[in-house]
This record gives structure tokens, sequence and C-alpha cells, in this order.
């Protein structure tokens, strides 16, 4: 079985709404190109703003009303999304994922388990869903540094993790190294392919707490970077994976194998839902 997929490296905005005007735009391009599942960067619809006096004044239902939009154009374009968004309840806000199919079904929301900002509270929920008919999980920005995000819905049957990030820019160059090996290791320690969707560096401002550093990348289960952005380029990376490559044999070696770790990872497994 073949899949394609796409990460879509862009620069957003505060306004949900002008955020999801340029979302939409490049989903069309998705379509065109034959695209079933997109990924958008970490917190993409209000360009991951980090100041205080932003989430007091932010309208929930503001948030809520462009989301519905891209779910409207994902039923209209038979495109599911992985769209970096936030979410409140009851009375928190969270950093999330809002997971949408290709027929507008939203399937979840999954909420960034390790914070790496103030502003949202953390998730408290791991699990696994299809998204255009393949089993999928999720993790956001700082979560890539916790390899048992992936690996324990890796055993539970996903073949697909998308990395949705809006990580430091390229003024911080010394943390690019470790930021292009984690998700490549996710991808080879699970035998499973990791889609990468990061916001690019801003040529205007490299301070800019909406930008980052790009290289936005599809990764082959055995580590292979298939495709990947530049720094700055607004850009769809997608490609066609054969499904059979994702085999999950690593993560399976987990909790097949004899070793000490087995009950341990075993019992790990019970935490992940399936949605």
């Amino acid at each position: 079985m073949n899949i394609r997929i796409a990460a879509c490296q862009i620069l957003t905005f505060p306004s949900p709404k002008e955020s999801a005007d340029k979302m939409l735009h490049w989903m069309r391009l998705a379509a065109k190109d034959g695209v079933q599942v997109v990924a958008f960067p970490e917190a993409g619809i209000c360009g991951y703003p980090c100041t205080p006096d932003y989430w007091k004044a932010a309208d929930p239902k503001v948030f809520r009303a462009a989301e519905r939009r891209i779910e409207r154009a994902a039923k209209q374009l038979g495109i599911a999304v992985v769209l970096g968004t936030v979410h409140w309840e009851e009375g928190q806000l969270f950093n999330s994922l809002l997971l949408i199919d290709r027929d507008g079904t939203v399937k979840g929301r999954y909420s960034k388990t390790h914070l790496a900002e103030r502003w949202p509270a953390p998730g408290r929920r791991l699990f696994v869903t299809t998204l255009a008919g393949v089993l999928s999980c999720f993790i956001i920005c700082h979560d890539v540094r916790y390899p048992e995000l992936v690996r324990l819905p890796a055993i539970a049957g996903a073949q697909v993790c998308y990395f949705c990030s809006n990580e430091s820019g390229l003024t911080e160059e010394y943390k690019l190294s470790a930021y292009r090996a984690m998700p490549i290791a996710r991808a080879t320690e699970n035998t499973v392919y990791v889609v990468m969707a990061n916001a690019p560096a801003n040529a205007d401002d490299l301070r800019s707490p909406s930008q980052s550093h790009g290289n936005s990348k599809v990764i082959h289960p055995d580590g292979t970077v298939i495709c990947e952005a530049g720094f700055f380029e607004e850009r769809l990376m997608a490609a066609t994976v054969d499904l059979n490559a994702a085999t999950r044999a690593m993560a399976l070696r987990s909790v097949n194998d004899e070793t000490i770790l087995k009950a341990w990872m075993q019992e790990g497994v019970k935490l992940v839902e399936k949605i």
C-alpha cells in the first residue's frame, strides 16, 4: 500500500483567520499534488505566539472558527490534515494538534506532552488513530526528545509519526545538529515513517517566535531522508511512500525479545489508546 504524505513548511500569523487563509491555499496545492495527508507546523493557526498578553486576549471562538474552515476544506478536497493549533479544555490552554481525516471528520486532538513553553498545560493522553486509512501517532516539538512517545505508539500499530514543530531559529546554531538527528532517530529506531513539519526561518526577523529553522522532511523507516526543505523556503515536502517498509520491526523487538525490559515495555503500551 502506498500513501502520499506531506509536511507544509510555512510562516503563519498571530491571527487565526489569516493563518487559516494561508493554510487553505497550501491545502489546495497539496490536493492538486495528490497528497492524502498534510501536516502543518506547531501552533501554526496562530504563528506560535508566546507573550502572556496574547493569550490573555485570545478568544477560543476565533480559534474554533478557523479550525472549522480547515475541517470543511479537508472534506471538500479529500485531504487529511494534521493542524498545529491550540485549544481550551476545562479552563486550561493546550498546545495541540487537531487531527482531521479526508472526509472532514475530527479524529481527535493530541496535546503536547513535554513542554518547552510556559503558556500551555501539558497533555495527558497518548494515542494512535487512522488518517487516510493508516494508523498514525503524533508528537509536538520538544516531545521529539522523549523516544517513548513514538516507541509506545509504534508498538501499538502506528506506521507513520507526524512531528509538528516550531523549534529554535538559526541564531541558536548549536542546536541544529540535534534537531536533525532526533526525528531521523525516531524513524529508524522504530521502523516507521516520520513526517516533520517545522516553521521556516524568517529572513526579515530571525528572532521572531513564529519562525524556526525549516528543514521539514519526510523520513524513511531506515532513516533515509526522502525529501527535505531548506532553512527559509515556504514549501510543500511531499513523498509517496510504501507502507510495507513501515514494519515497526525495531519497536516490536522491545516487547518481543526476551530482555529484562520486556514486561516493563508491555506495561507501557497499555497507556496507548486507539481512537
